[in-house]
């Protein structure tokens, strides 16, 4: 899926930046040298928004992200992870690509 044309966070941005568009504030609960993170809590749900210093480190938390499935919204050096009902709204509001990991291991056989 593209990315949405035009937002209004430019990135890279802060947890708090991106907390606002999203309609609301972030509690920090990871800072470390390779990420940082918040809790967005809204009536439509908590949701966690992480930045990365580095783009190689944002590759480097998502790719076993996988294992757990769920819907990320990807922007630059930041992932919000959602509900899957919840991404396109903030992609309207903060740009970036749509991803819903299928997960590793075994596939259901076709029914």
């Amino acid at each position: 899926m593209p990315a949405a044309p035009a937002a209004g966070v430019v990135a890279p941005a802060k947890v708090e930046v991106i907390a606002g568009p999203a309609g609301c504030r972030a509690d920090i609960r990871t800072e470390a040298e390779e990420l940082r993170e918040g809790v967005c809590r809204t009536r439509e749900g908590d949701f966690p928004i992480t930045t990365f210093p580095e783009e190689r480190l944002e590759e480097t938390w998502l790719e076993p992200a996988r294992v757990h499935g769920g819907t990320h919204l990807v922007g630059m050096r930041r992932v919000v992870s959602a509900k899957p009902a919840m991404p396109q709204p903030l992609r309207a509001k903060l740009g970036g690509e749509i991803r819903r990991p299928s997960g590793i291991g075994p596939r259901p056989a076709a029914s």
